[in-house]
């Protein structure tokens, strides 16, 4: 075991220094490393730097057409599949989240749709059967609150995944694949505070209307936001060194 790595793909700097701080402080991690994404390709030596990945959101989308998506877009979308295919294998390992839940179940065979996107603010997740027996899912409430911000999902989980938590809006809250791969549509990070200060970053970019921020906002604040974070430490504890 080894260093893990935060993958940034955030284009704007300020949300992507929010998340990457929520990410270290959730997993206790001061050494967690940062990966950029959106400024660098992925380095040829990445795999032996690092024994596991956990990879941000971003206001990409997976969804978007191909002719609509940026240089930028297309080459960090094959780089996250280069990180979900070995993590796959087993010759890594790796949680993806928001948008990059997108990534994984395209690269899988599944659909990704906007026919499953979530408001802005906390929703209730709720565990499958399958999460009992999984080592990371399986110390978690049976039904907790978490924070979501997207505009496409998935109806069904890929061929090969194992469903591990849902809800109505978005059936496919968090999959695992072998025993090295994660994906979770929502955000395991962020505290509140950190959340709404994402929110302000993107408050024009159709996520919300820009005048319900302060309501929204305040649903944010109230939430108990305690599983989610654990997720992110049980993934640390068991691939980090």
């Amino acid at each position: 075991m080894g260093p893990l790595a935060y993958v940034c793909v955030r284009p704007q700097k300020g949300a992507a220094a929010g998340e990457f701080a929520s990410f270290r402080a959730a997993m206790r991690r001061d050494d967690l490393a940062q990966i950029d994404l959106v400024h660098q390709a992925l380095p040829d030596d990445v795999f032996e730097r690092y024994t596991g990945f956990v990879v941000g959101g971003s206001p990409f989308n997976v969804t978007d057409p191909r002719s609509s998506k940026t240089e930028v877009q297309l080459r960090l979308e094959a780089d996250l599949e280069r990180i979900a295919e070995r993590a796959a294998d087993g010759r890594t390992a790796a949680l993806f989240t928001c948008y990059g839940i997108g990534i994984v179940t395209r690269m899988l065979g599944g659909q990704v749709t906007r026919a499953y996107p979530e408001d802005t603010g906390p929703t209730s997740v709720t565990l499958t059967d399958e999460a009992d027996q999984d080592p990371l899912f399986g110390m978690l409430a049976d039904r907790f609150t978490a924070l979501t911000a997207h505009k496409e999902g998935a109806g069904t989980a890929p061929p090969s995944a194992t469903l591990l938590a849902t809800n109505d809006a978005c059936p496919v809250q968090a999959y695992r694949v072998g025993d090295r791969l994660y994906a979770t549509q929502f955000h395991p990070e962020p505290t509140g505070q950190a959340f709404t200060q994402r929110m302000a970053v993107y408050r024009d970019d159709g996520y919300f209307a820009a005048a319900d921020y302060d309501a929204i906002a305040a649903r944010v604040l109230a939430s108990s936001l305690s599983e989610p974070t654990r997720l992110l430490r049980a993934f640390a504890g068991r691939f980090a060194g």
